[in-house]
């Protein structure tokens, strides 16, 4: 009896133990087949939820939220050997990156990262997330098991949860009981602003270096502590496009390594031959290069990864469409593409996980002891403090070790004059020493001009960051290294004590970065009348520059007044002089007509169809998220039923207006108001009754063009290159600026702007101000073909027209592009605050 229970009690535990290892497949835990419908968010985060309590192969890290509140995840993947010491391998990573001086790792896993979802309207790969989480966790899968044993696995389910269920939610409010596969149904037609995009319609794809936004900056704190050896960024196409995997198309960036294109080839081959054997299309080499630093396949790349861009054909797809072939195509389908490369990959990491570490410390040694490009060292002048501790800020997040304190005379490249000059370096200028581990990543960004191969780029080709924030910066073709490393911050006088200073007649602000329009914005919401200078003037000892910010006790009768003052420009690190008089030594006087009043702007931003609402987006973002100033949004088809009286601003971004401008919108300029224009919004005020903008005519050689059309047959197989001899991808010029009239307050005379078009207008006569104009030799860096580089010069880009009682004001190119262009915020805002005052 005691051997009959024993027997029982044995086979009970093996039965526990069995059950204990199984875990629910994704659709044994969601009640339906993956491709069946679409899973929420909060369904996915359940389910990862669940595998991590399920599963002792798993940790997940919950490494932010989203503007909405939307948890952001990131699964860790490890075998039984490796699971329990991941930080121990964390810390190995950093050590071959040089970034850790911690003991090496015996039998150390390579890294590979899955991130799935990027564009919200793009959600095949987060469904296929939850699918390869359980093939990697399901203890019977023996392909899995083995190939964990030397790679550790991370995979992001969704990096923009926010744009996702923005799709979803839409899908899911219009399908009918089953799938319409027509391509012309509702289900298939997203309304503005779409899902590709999160809260403020940036798209995150773009946004790895800038990390403007919420989800950016959470997932590169949490990438660059590990920083993989392979990372995949998931995608879709449109759902005519077959499926796209590396290796990657030209141009690549020349600090692209041989093993890195190289193992691209290795790992799109092991894709291709299960594709192949399925009989699925797909294609490589083409579209997609390897060139702007901001993407989710180029960053990673810049960082010593492995970095790829996997595109399913399935935008707007639904769960069914029919394509041009006449094929449906299923969400099931999309789901099963995207598993296959996801285990192809993993199979080939795995395979060669010794070399990818290998290569990964051959890259940073290199890094490190032999940084790639010309320059050795960088030396940014501080002229505007705030835009060096912005600038700082962006390197600190991307792992660039930086310094001050250096006196030196050096000989560089002055990227402003773009000549070779001597300069005596101060203790406050920002030196970089290229001599570091983010050296590969550090030339990307500061090259004054990037090398194009292939001019047929995916994205912008310049970005180089002393022109995007509009400071002088040296090349340097030696080392220097500053002797500390650290952030600088604004250092402020100490509030007035009331019992010692009974009161002062006015404080003076500058009026040179963003930081002023915050503290701008700040005072006016207190309510607090902040008055403007039109003309340079000196006072207590210091020089100050048209529109420096004056807040006088004129006017501001509150008690606590100088608290209220000084308690608000310590809030914002921000520095203000005292004066005790209003007579100053040079310049007028504060009751001069060249002092103005700054009223309170209420201001209007279009949104809706037709506008751009990533252009639109950067706009809200900027006015909630970086200077906490009220702005109101519209739609711009609601116009007509709006009090346009009660709004003194109105900003349309780039877009495509009906009718505009209408009756209503004139009427509403004429009685005051101030438009800004900006991009396709000002070509569309063209030749409009009352608006001065005229489009710059080329000139016409006849004779010239007759010959050239008498000699030039064109082939057919050319189109791809004639279309690019009108291409302006994304390319720096330099505007001469009037920086004596308002909307140039603060910033230099010269003003550097990213263009993506050829548009350019004629100067204004007597109807309007040229603020910014452009000469034959405004172009810097980046692509731009021939006939529009012919074009663009001898030309106005930035104009404001008095109309009426209001004015207008042009914006040609975008100013705060991808909010990563600093140099343009300032001058945004002088649209905003000051023009027409």
């Amino acid at each position: 009896m005691l051997k009959k229970i024993y027997a029982l009690v044995i086979l009970l535990s093996f039965v526990c133990t069995a059950f204990s290892q199984e875990i629910k497949s994704p659709e044994q835990f969601l009640g339906y087949k993956l491709g069946d419908q679409f899973t929420p968010h909060y369904k996915i985060v359940e389910y990862f939820k669940y595998v991590a309590q399920a599963s002792k192969n798993v940790k997940l890290q919950q490494y932010g939220s989203t503007n909405e509140g939307r948890p952001l995840l990131a699964m860790f993947i490890a075998s039984d050997e490796n699971i329990g010491r991941l930080e121990e391998i964390r810390h190995n990573n950093l050590r071959l990156a040089g970034l850790d001086n911690s003991a090496a790792t015996a039998n150390a896993p390579a890294i590979l990262w899955l991130s799935y979802n990027v564009h919200g309207n793009e959600p095949a790969s987060s469904e296929t997330s939850m699918q390869v989480l359980f093939d990697l966790v399901d203890p019977t899968n023996a392909h899995t098991k083995a190939w964990l044993k030397n790679t550790v696995v991370v995979i992001d389910p969704c990096l923009n949860p926010d744009g996702r269920e923005r799709y979803v939610n839409f899908y899911n409010s219009v399908r009918g009981a089953t799938p319409d596969a027509n391509p012309n149904s509702r289900e298939h037609v997203e309304p503005w602003p779409g899902g590709r995009i999160n809260h403020y319609y940036f798209d995150l794809n773009r946004d790895w270096a800038w990390q403007t936004q919420k989800e950016t900056q959470a997932r590169l704190a949490l990438f660059s502590q590990w920083l993989p050896e392979v990372h995949v960024d998931y995608h879709e196409q449109g759902y005519n496009a077959p499926y796209y995997f590396a290796p990657a198309a030209e141009p690549f960036h020349k600090v692209i390594t041989a093993w890195q294109k190289e193992f691209q080839t290795t790992i799109g081959k092991n894709n291709a031959k299960y594709f192949d054997q399925n009989g699925w299309l797909y294609f490589t080499k083409q579209e997609f290069d390897l060139l702007y630093p901001s993407y989710g396949d180029t960053y990673p790349i810049y960082n010593g990864s492995i970095g790829m861009t996997y595109e399913q054909g399935g935008i707007s797809a639904g769960l069914a469409v029919v394509t041009r072939s006449g094929d449906t195509l299923t969400l099931a389908d999309r789901i099963a593409h995207h598993h296959s490369t996801s285990m192809s990959t993993l199979e080939v990491v795995s395979a060669n996980a010794q070399k990818l570490l290998d290569e990964f410390k051959k890259f940073y040694d290199n890094s490190i002891s032999n940084p790639p490009g010309e320059y050795k060292t960088y030396i940014i002048k501080n002229d505007n403090q705030e835009k060096i501790n912005r600038l700082g800020e962006l390197l600190r997040r991307n792992g660039i070790q930086y310094g001050f304190g250096l006196k030196s005379s050096i000989s560089g490249y002055n990227y402003i004059s773009r000549k070779t000059e001597s300069y005596n370096v101060e203790a406050a200028d920002l030196v970089i020493n290229a001599y570091q581990p983010k050296s590969v990543l550090l030339n990307v960004l500061m090259e004054p001009k990037t090398f194009v191969a292939d001019s047929n780029t995916y994205d912008i080709t310049a970005w180089s960051l002393p022109y995007a924030y509009g400071l002088t910066a040296y090349g340097v073709k030696e080392s220097i290294k500053a002797p500390e490393v650290r952030i600088t911050h604004v250092v402020l006088s100490a509030p007035p004590k009331f019992a010692e200073t009974p009161h002062f007649y006015a404080y003076v602000s500058t009026w040179q970065s963003v930081n002023d329009v915050k503290f701008l914005a700040a005072l006016i919401k207190k309510g607090i009348k902040v008055r403007y200078s039109s003309r340079p003037f000196e006072a207590g000892g210091k020089k100050f520059a048209a529109g420096s910010l004056l807040i006088t006790r004129a006017g501001n009768d509150a008690a606590d007044f100088d608290q209220q003052v000084t308690q608000t420009a310590a809030n914002f690190g921000h520095e203000l002089t005292q004066l005790t008089s209003g007579f100053v030594e040079k310049g007028a006087d504060f009751g001069s007509d060249v002092i103005r009043y700054i009223r309170a702007p209420r201001v209007l931003l279009i949104a809706g169809d037709g506008v751009s609402a990533e252009a639109m987006g950067e706009v809200w973002h900027f006015f909630e998220q970086q200077i906490n100033y009220p702005v109101t949004i519209a739609k711009y088809q609601d116009l007509n039923r709006i009090r346009l009286s009660e709004f003194d601003v109105a900003v349309f971004p780039d877009g495509n207006y009906e009718d505009f401008p209408s009756e209503k919108i004139q009427n509403w300029v004429h009685d005051g108001g101030r438009l800004i224009a900006m991009e396709n919004a000002v070509a569309q005020l063209v030749d409009k009754k009352g608006f001065a903008l005229k489009k710059k005519e080329e000139k016409k050689d006849d004779k010239a063009d007759e010959k050239t059309k008498a000699s030039e047959i064109k082939l057919y197989d050319d189109r791809d290159k004639d279309a690019l001899r009108s291409s302006v991808p994304g390319a720096i010029y330099k505007i001469n600026l009037d920086n004596s009239h308002p909307l140039g307050y603060g910033l230099p005379d010269n003003y550097y702007t990213l263009k993506l078009s050829d548009d350019i207008y004629d100067f204004f006569g007597d109807e309007g101000w040229n603020v910014g104009t452009i000469k034959k030799d405004g172009y810097i860096s980046g692509f731009v073909g021939q006939k529009s580089k012919d074009k663009i010069k001898d030309g106005l880009l930035l104009g404001v027209q008095p109309l009426g009682r209001g004015t207008v004001v042009y914006l040609v190119d975008d100013p705060l592009f991808r909010s990563f262009w600093e140099n343009g915020k300032l001058l945004f805002s002088n649209a905003v605050f000051m023009v027409g005052q």
